[in-house]
Order: structure tokens, then C-alpha cells, then sequence
């Protein structure tokens, strides 16, 4: 494994009432300059919690990563101080979160927000930096930057925080982008417009992007690589082709499966049964046995590992022993 950021073996827990859990059990990932991992899985899997170990945000306490290493550039993050962590968020790390009605600060207009992300970074002064500001949300496709950049989020639409995000992020160039469901709650255009304009930074900025999502159509859109992750574990990886046209994990399938498509009749629409198992209730054995239709007893005893399948890698018994 090889990357501008590479996470090897990574173990995430958390103190709760039941004890100590683990959010994160060794998931390994990379990504490389100018390319997009596509990380997907339904909601409770840690995709999150993976975004917010690499930008070292996870709550200590009750959190704390427990093993494993979370390298950019050859920098291990892991166990760097809160100092260091702070002046490589934004510069060579950033995030958009998930709902940017709760991430940005609803007494400051979007333009001094912008402003303050340049200025911690970047050796300019206050009005340089709000003139970057502008910049940015023209950049970005907001009309009117000039005025939009002395509105507060609430006097904004859905889709132009969401680019306000972005354009934040993406202030100071950073070398990795992580997109944590980019397009939640926006309509279907609004979606595609944001998917064109991180592929257009993207390609500008030559950055690496880590886009998190339970939406496998937005995978096809934009992903090079996939890692589909549940209950705290990286379980495939593969090209998105790969992925997409001839999954082999059974959960993987059944994301598959429940895409909506043209000329896909209702009865072929198929659901994963049951739901993600809560973390404290996990047992020996597969934690997606209990939704598997391919289950046998090597299932309830052994946590599946990691072997490569053709150009997947698979973590599931199954498919080690060719019974699928």
C-alpha cells in the first residue's frame, strides 16, 4: 500500500455505558495525487469516523485512536501533537462536512469565514484575504460574489452553502480533499453541479479526494477506486468499474441491488434486510452474517480477512471458499 495519504491498520474506540467499543477495526486505505476513493456504506459503518481520525477531530475522551497509523506524505497524523494537527488542517488536509448549515458559523458572513481559513494559513491581510474570498465563491459558481460574501449562511440556499464549503476547503490548496456526503439533502441538479465542481478542482488543483457517501450512483460518478466499508471494517476494494460490474462481497451486492435505474422494474429493486448491528453487540464472527444470504457456520465463528480475489480485494468467507 502506497499513497500521498495512507492508512494502515487503523483502530478507532470509544468509551460508552457498555464498555469500551471499537469504531474502527484496522481499516487500511490510500489514495494518490489527482484521484478519488470513493468510500461507501450505510450510515453507523465509520465511514465518518475515518474522515475524523485523518483530520484528528475524533472527541478525546470518550474517543481515541487505539492502533494503527494515518500517514500523509510520509507524516505519521496519528501521533502528532494538536499544534501540528491544526496547521495541516485546511493547508494540506481539508473537509467539507456533511451539513453546512451546522458547520458554519451563522454570526459571521461566509465571506469572513473564507477570510479566516486564508488567513490562518496564508501570510495576507484581512482585506487581501476577503478579496480571496471573493475570489473563491466566484470560482466556485456563486452569482454575486461580491455581495454573497457579506451574507450569513442562513440568507443562502442548500446548494450555495454547500459550494461556500467548498470554497473553504479548497482555500488553500490543500493535497487531500475529504467530501463527507457533499450532497446530502440536495436536489438531484443541485447534486450534479457540486459532482462537476469538485471534478473541476480537482483537476485544477491536482488534489487527492476522499469522497464518503452511502450513494453508489455517486460512486459511478466520481470515484476511481472504492473501498465499501460496514460496521467499522473495510470488507472490498476494487477500481469503481470493478466494483460496479461485478461486486463480490454480498453486502457490496446488495448496495448494488438497490440502485434505482431506467428501465429497472419495481420487482427487481431489492433491500439488504435487517439494519448495521450496534458496535456493542458485535460477536466473534461475521458482523454482516446476520443479513447474509450466503451464511454458514465459519461465519459465526471467524472475523473474515482480507484476500485478493481477481482484482478485488474481499474480506468474506464465502467468497474465499467459492460458495458465491
Amino acid at each position: 500500500m502506497s499513497g500521498l495519504l495512507e492508512i494502515e491498520d487503523l483502530r478507532v474506540t470509544f468509551r460508552t455505558r457498555y464498555g469500551e467499543v471499537t469504531a474502527l477495526d484496522s481499516v487500511s486505505l490510500y489514495v494518490e495525487p489527482g484521484e478519488t476513493l470513493g468510500v461507501v456504506g450505510e450510515s453507523g459503518c465509520g465511514k465518518s469516523i475515518t474522515a475524523l481520525s485523518v483530520m484528528g477531530l475524533i472527541p478525546h475522551p470518550p474517543g481515541r485512536i487505539a492502533g494503527g497509523a494515518i500517514r500523509l506524505s510520509g507524516e505519521d497524523l496519528a501521533g502528532a501533537n494538536p499544534a501540528r494537527l491544526r496547521s495541516l488542517r485546511g493547508a494540506d488536509v481539508a473537509m467539507i462536512f456533511q451539513e453546512p448549515m451546522t458547520s458554519l458559523n451563522p454570526v459571521f458572513t461566509v465571506g469572513d469565514q473564507i477570510a479566516e481559513a486564508i488567513m490562518l494559513h496564508q501570510k495576507v491581510s484581512a482585506d487581501q484575504a476577503f478579496k480571496d474570498a471573493v475570489a473563491l465563491l466566484d470560482r466556485v459558481g456563486i452569482p454575486s460574489p461580491d455581495k454573497r460574501a457579506r451574507d450569513y449562511p442562513h440568507q443562502l440556499s442548500g446548494g450555495m452553502r454547500q459550494r461556500v464549503m467548498i470554497a473553504m476547503a479548497v482555500s488553500c490548496r490543500p493535497k487531500v480533499l475529504i467530501a463527507d456526503e457533499p450532497t446530502t439533502a440536495l436536489d438531484v441538479t443541485v447534486q450534479a453541479q457540486i459532482f462537476d465542481l469538485l471534478n473541476e478542482i480537482q483537476r485544477d488543483f491536482g488534489a487527492a479526494i476522499i469522497l464518503i457517501t452511502h450513494d453508489m450512483g455517486a460512486i459511478s460518478e466520481m470515484a476511481d477506486r472504492v473501498a465499501v466499508m460496514y460496521a467499522g471494517r473495510v470488507i472490498e476494494q476494487a477500481s469503481a468499474d470493478d466494483v460496479l460490474d461485478h461486486p463480490q462481497h454480498p453486502y457490496t451486492k446488495g448496495l448494488i441491488d438497490c440502485i434505482p435505474a431506467l428501465g429497472k422494474a419495481d420487482d427487481d429493486l431489492r433491500e439488504i434486510p435487517g439494519v448495521v448491528p450496534p458496535l456493542h453487540l458485535l460477536g466473534a464472527g461475521c458482523a454482516f452474517a446476520d443479513r447474509c444470504p450466503h451464511r454458514f457456520d465459519r461465519c459465526d465463528r471467524e472475523k473474515s480477512f482480507f484476500g485478493q480475489h481477481g482484482h478485488h480485494a474481499v474480506a468474506c468467507h464465502a467468497v474465499e471458499e467459492g460458495r458465491i
